[in-house]
């Protein structure tokens, strides 16, 4: 085992209150998570409570983490690691009440032999149930040195996310409340910070003069699954863009924070979201896949975007003139996860018409947010030979070439060693998250018709005049290199 830098991990023991225990995320992604991060030392030491509708015994319980570590586990687990760990784990169904979970949180903390510890409560279940668990932990009088984790989504809209939040600041307060969101967990999202502010190379470029627009794209493979019910009520901006792609683009927008703190860099991206003007429902296209009318739960008639393409504009000194264009969706040709910045054009070229210059767009440096982290920087360069011929050529940079890609943390790893600690850097505030509703208002109140797409397409074909005389970023032209792979 590794040893863990100081700081990396909360100063005090933790025992956590995990509120639908045994739902999807937390078996493929929670508690696998929170083995690593117990098994690897990040925690001075944890107790685990199980919390969910399910009758289960503690020993159930246990069964049942071990069979999530077993399929969703992406790093060894040991007999010896799983032993210790199955001895921190406690279980209390709902049906058995406030006074039971009382008790049980008061058996992890006595356990800790009188040391001084912290609750973390992670809300993992849909936003109809979250209220009812904040009202549990409030009459347990387990609100003290306690920190709670939400999911999204924050409301629906800005007069459900504003009741949301005042319920919610009836129990805790602000600084306790953690809003997550797995994107901004990651390793490349958060390389956009360094790469920004510690490079002379881009910080001087990173404005309006020199940057001609941007792209944030998050296609998908996937299908709705089994959350049909719950997409119909939602639908693609609100389960995607409100909560993920606008987080990313305050990241890409903001202005250098005075410190790397929490509140430092939350009160800079909340300076973005004030910028930003209302969306406007005619620079947005909706899309539906065909078929997805036909999927269980779903309204024969339904409006419900499966696909959505915007452009947005923030009106400040730095970043005005400059359109943002986002896009996600359901059932598309690719997933890919990606930031493009378009550098530019030099105002004349000396190059004659025919040596290719312009044939192949602007200049690009390309973020890729997947888990394995890759950047790109293309540019123009004279092909070899007699002549003035140019070809686009890329200089590209991969996690795996550092040799430490194996250090990386799993977002919810990450987000959750941050709550531990309170840091709300990578969180999303009740002031960012009811701005973002604000601008939303406009095009919740009007939406555009949705327009059907095929499933492995790139979306509705009205998406190219949304962004001409551009084009998008994906499909690329070229492939990502392999790891240490040569040639372009």
């Amino acid at each position: 085992m590794s040893k863990i830098p100081a700081g990396v991990g909360p100063k005090y023991p933790q025992v956590i209150a995990l509120v639908g225990a045994t739902g999807d995320l937390a078996r493929r992604r929670l508690l696998p998570g929170l083995f690593h991060l117990s098994s690897s030392g990040f925690i001075p030491g944890c107790r685990i409570i199980g919390v969910s509708l399910d009758e289960l015994t503690p020993d159930a319980f246990r069964e049942l983490v071990r069979a999530a570590l077993r399929e969703h586990a992406t790093r060894k687990v040991s007999d010896e690691a799983w032993s210790v760990f199955a001895g921190n784990l406690d279980y209390v169904s709902l049906s058995a009440g406030t006074g039971a979970l009382k008790a049980a949180f008061e058996r992890a903390e006595k356990s800790f032999a009188g040391a001084e510890t912290r609750r973390l409560h992670y809300l993992s279940v849909p936003p109809s149930a979250a209220l009812s668990a904040v009202r549990m932990l409030g009459e347990g009088g387990l609100v003290e040195r306690a920190r709670i984790v939400m999911e999204k989504p924050f409301g629906v809209d800005l007069k459900s996310a504003v009741e949301l939040n005042a319920r919610l600041h009836e129990v805790f307060e602000e600084q306790q409340i953690f809003r997550i969101d797995h994107f901004l967990g990651k390793e490349p999202a958060q390389n956009i910070l360094a790469f920004r502010f510690a490079n002379g190379l881009f910080e001087p470029i990173w404005n309006r003069n020199f940057i001609d627009h941007v792209q944030i794209d998050v296609p998908e493979t996937l299908d709705i699954g089994k959350r049909a019910a719950f997409y119909e009520t939602i639908g693609a901006y609100r389960d995607m863009v409100v909560t993920h792609l606008f987080q990313i683009l305050a990241f890409m927008a903001m202005e250098p924070p005075t410190a790397l703190e929490p509140v430092s860099i939350t009160e800079e991206k909340n300076k973005v979201f004030r910028s930003m003007l209302p969306v406007k429902p005619s620079d947005v296209v909706r899309g539906q896949f065909s078929g997805y009318r036909q999927e269980p739960g779903v309204d024969p008639e339904s409006e419900t975007e499966t696909f959505i393409a915007l452009k947005c504009s923030i009106d400040n000194w730095r970043w005005a003139g400059v359109p943002f264009y986002l896009r996600t969706g359901k059932r598309l040709a690719e997933g890919q996860r990606i930031i493009s910045i378009a550098f530019r054009e030099p105002p004349r070229s000396m190059f004659p018409p025919d040596s290719g210059v312009g044939a192949q767009g602007p200049d690009h440096l390309t973020f890729d947010l997947a888990d394995a982290s890759k950047m790109s920087l293309s540019f123009y360069g004279k092909r070899p030979g007699p002549g003035m011929r140019l070809d686009k050529l890329s200089l590209q940079f991969a996690m795996h070439d550092t040799g430490l890609a194996g250090e990386v943390l799993e977002a919810y790893e990450r987000l959750v060693l941050d709550a531990m600690r309170g840091d709300h850097t990578l969180f999303t505030s009740a002031e960012g998250i009811e701005r973002l509703w604000e601008v939303s208002t406009p095009l919740l109140e009007a939406p555009p018709p949705v327009r059907p797409y095929a499933p492995g397409s790139w979306g509705p074909n009205a998406i190219h005049q949304l962004i001409a005389p551009h084009t998008w970023r994906l499909p690329f032209e070229r492939a990502w290199r392999k790891p240490n792979a040569t040639g372009n």
